[in-house]
Order: C-alpha cells, then structure tokens, then sequence
C-alpha cells in the first residue's frame, strides 16, 4: 500500500492508534483524526520521526459538519483519502430500561452514523479510482450481545450491517468494505474495568488472554492491502476464541 493515503478515526490511542502505526510502517501516507489534537501532534511527531508521512486533523464523529471538514480538509492538503479505517467509538453504558434517549442517540450518532457520514465523503474519490478499502471497527458484543450496552451493541451490530450493504454496492469498483469485530482488548476503554471483571472475562476466552491493540491492527492492514483484494463484505473476528 505504498503511497495509498489512509484516514483513520480516533486514532490518538488504543486500536486507532495501533493502526496508524501499522499502516505507516506498511507504507501508507497516514491521516489520522480524533479530538484530541494534543495526542494527534504526538503520534504524527512519532510517525514523522521513523520517516513516515503523517498527517494530524481534528475531528468530532458525533458531527457531520466536523465530518466533512476535516475529510475535505484531508483531501486537500494530504491527497484523496483511498484507506478509511472507522475506529472512533463512545460508551455510555446502562441498562436498556433506564437508559436515557441522549444516551442512546450520543452513541449511535458517533459509532454508527458518524462511520457512515465518513464512507459518504470517500466513495466519490474511490469510485473515481475504481480502488478503495474501507474497514469499519465493529465489536464482539455486536455479534454475541452484552447486558447494560444495549445502545453500544445496537452500534457495532449496525457497522457490521453497515460494512455488507456498502460491499454490495460498490464491489463492482473494485472498493471492498469489510469489519473486524475485537474482542476484550488491553485498551484505555476497558482498563478501568474491575480485575475480578477482567478474570472472569480471560475465563470465557479459549486463548486465556487478552488480546493487543497490534494484534487488531495487523488484520486492518491485512485488510487494506492488495493481497486482501477478494475478501469483501466479511466480518473477521480477533476475539481470541470469545466467541466463535
């Protein structure tokens, strides 16, 4: 993917972080977005300093204004966007009989919504080029459930519908769209989580760990690049055995 431009959301920390990385090191020229400029200016300084291209942008998914400018933005001051990695997500966890409405619509704006105003600002350019690959980060619990995250679920599980339809209609451009659904990943989201909650979880996992954010984003960058050309349309779990 030597030269290809790739945009990532929330890529300050965590999966999106580890992306950035792992696509900067396989060659691509490296967007990276989220809200934090602080930690965009870290990472890009990083990146720059290995040799890499890199490019830092503010950006709010919960936004379609923020949206557009800062993709419009991309595209103009880094080159046309031709690997979209929709990673940005939000948690506001309750369960579903008191859960507020702006709970709910806080997290379907930014997880869901916020990824597919994202693919509309690309696929003109990718239709163009008659290339693309857009990976969207969905979640085991989008497959499997989870108790007290019916709005996060209903999210990933929607990215997962989301990734299908959009193969559907651009497969004939030679854009695929696929997911990686993570399972319990050593991240900043899940490192709150009581250790009494995180053994009971490595319990249920076959591999008896958890996993990394690398070990996530090697599938995405495996998914961006041409040796993954056939494959669209597919979720790809790294989930250690959670669920199977």
């Amino acid at each position: 993917m030597t030269n290809r431009t790739a945009f990532i959301t929330g890529a300050s920390r965590g999966i999106g972080r580890a992306c950035a990385v792992a696509l900067a090191s396989a060659g691509a020229r490296v967007a990276v977005a989220a809200r934090n400029q602080a930690l965009l200016d870290d990472l890009t300084a990083e990146l720059k300093s290995k040799g890499h291209e890199a490019f830092a942008v503010p950006i709010d998914m919960s936004s379609s204004d923020s949206i557009k400018e800062a993709m419009a933005k991309t595209a103009k001051d880094f080159g046309a966007i031709q690997i979209l990695v929709n990673n940005a997500a939000t948690t506001r966890d309750g369960l579903a009989m008191r859960m507020k409405k702006e709970d709910w619509d806080a997290v379907i704006s930014t997880n869901l919504t916020g990824a597919f105003l994202a693919i509309q600002q690309v696929l003109p350019s990718m239709l163009r080029e008659r290339w693309g690959r857009i990976i969207n980060i969905s979640s085991v619990v989008g497959e499997m459930g989870n108790p007290g995250q019916a709005n996060y679920v209903a999210s990933k599980a929607g990215l997962i519908g989301l990734t299908k339809a959009i193969a559907q209609e651009m497969g004939s451009r030679s854009v695929t769209v696929n997911a990686v659904a993570p399972g319990f990943i050593e991240t900043d989201m899940t490192a709150p989580l009581s250790q009494e909650l995180k053994d009971n979880m490595i319990g249920h996992i076959a591999l008896k760990r958890v996993g990394k954010p690398e070990e996530v984003a090697a599938v995405v960058r495996f998914l961006a690049s041409d040796d993954a050309a056939y494959i669209t349309g597919h979720v790809l779990d790294v989930n250690g055995g959670l669920y199977m």
